[in-house]
């Protein structure tokens, strides 16, 4: 008689006292396709970074078919006063008001009030007798009409004060992107901006810089709204944003994140709700391209409208086809950056392996001079968003290496 194979094994876990099974092992608990015991390492560094007082504290958020996998808060906001994170914690979200002031523009196209490719002097005359700044030090008369598309995609020559017009700028005061304490409105900023020679000839090359502030301006023209009013009415209150604005009301303020900033790998606080210009400033100017406060609810509601193609919880503010638009790559090789190609309003990613990091391809997503970082991916459906107030970042890549984290636990 043979011995079959069940039968060793058998006589195997006799032999050495031990238990035996034919049932398949256990699978690893899933959460919405995520292996929660590979979350924990998300876990893990976050809370890593703030032992190690390389971070004061932060919320990420990740989200799949619209349902929280993670929305969780981490650290402290107030570290002086021992002031725990919250969920509802407010933060500058400095470029990351670039997608909102991206789909306002775009709310208009769609009502039929411009072409992409119009001249931006048809809306703001200031920018109808453009000069470009030359390498020699000189200036050269624009080869073409600055348009619409080229704000949109930041091909329009205009930097944060650095290239060829770096002195010009210097002296203007365009020296950043922190536009929040100028004692003035966006219309007389920009009119001083539209005076200045562009820093590359329109659509040659992309030049990260204030094309989305003009973009703000655009709106308020063809609106007739002042942009801040304009988002509320048409973005924020539709999505049930009610935290995201470009100043602080007073009662809000204690929920604003203290900014710290790296020094020599020290933790050093930078800013409080009571020298921040968000409270306490001119509140004059309106800035699209860094000028918004927002929480990780309301930045993650305004992601799942564009996750789920211009519309979120019965409000459609984009078509299909507008952000299929948004998210496809305008530039071909122009731009190399987060992603292996950029849209209307943040990188894409055109193909996997094409940014050398985990992602899929058609992911789109950008961040802010404070560290937070959002990636939205079509094809996994999902969002994933970290908010935090690290300025300067010191070289930390944590707001990087929290989507590899995220996508090395998503098991289908």
């Amino acid at each position: 008689m043979k011995t079959t194979a069940l039968a060793v094994a058998l006589a195997c876990a006799a032999l050495f006292h031990a238990p035996i099974t034919t049932a398949a092992p256990p699978k690893p608990a899933l959460v919405a396709g995520f292996s929660a015991e590979r979350l924990q390492r998300l876990d893990h560094v976050i809370n890593d970074e703030i032992a190690r007082q390389q971070l004061a504290g932060g919320v990420m958020v990740v989200m799949r078919d619209g349902k929280p996998v993670v929305f969780k808060a981490y650290g402290q906001q107030d570290i002086e006063a021992g002031k725990p994170m919250r969920t509802d914690t407010i933060f500058r979200i400095a470029s990351m008001t670039k997608a909102l002031t991206s789909v306002a523009v775009m709310m208009l196209y769609e009502e039929g009030r411009f072409q992409l490719k119009d001249p931006v002097a048809r809306y703001l005359p200031a920018f109808a007798n453009l000069q470009v700044a030359t390498a020699d030090g000189g200036t050269e008369k624009a080869r073409r009409p600055l348009t619409i598309h080229d704000l949109l995609t930041h091909t329009a020559g205009m930097s944060y004060g650095a290239g060829p017009a770096k002195a010009a700028y210097a002296a203007a005061g365009m020296k950043d992107w922190y536009l929040v304490g100028h004692d003035e409105t966006l219309s007389a900023w920009t009119d001083r901006l539209a005076a200045l020679p562009l820093q590359g000839q329109p659509g040659e090359s992309f030049t990260y810089g204030y094309a989305t502030d003009v973009l703000g301006r655009l709106v308020e023209v063809i609106s007739g709204q002042p942009l801040d009013q304009f988002i509320k009415t048409r973005i924020t209150d539709p999505l049930r944003m009610p935290d995201t604005s470009f100043f602080l009301p007073p009662e809000k303020a204690g929920r604003l994140a203290n900014v710290y900033g790296l020094e020599g790998g020290q933790l050093k606080l930078m800013e409080t709700p009571a020298r921040s210009d968000f409270v306490n400033g001119p509140r004059k100017l309106f800035s699209g391209g860094a000028g918004l406060l927002s929480t990780a609810g309301d930045y993650a509601r305004f992601l799942q409208m564009l996750l789920n193609q211009g519309e979120l919880d019965g409000q459609r503010l984009l078509a299909p086809k507008t952000v299929a638009l948004m998210t496809a790559n305008h530039l071909g090789d122009k731009y190399r950056g987060d992603g292996d190609g950029f849209g209307l309003g943040f990188w894409v990613n055109v193909k996997t392996g094409g940014f050398k990091e985990l992602g899929s391809e058609g992911a789109f997503g950008w961040g802010s001079a404070y560290f937070p970082q959002y990636t939205v991916d079509p094809k996994e459906r999902l969002v994933i968003l970290l908010m935090t107030q690290l300025r300067p970042a010191g070289g930390s890549t944590l707001n990087f290496r929290v989507r590899n984290l995220t996508y090395q636990a998503l098991m289908r």
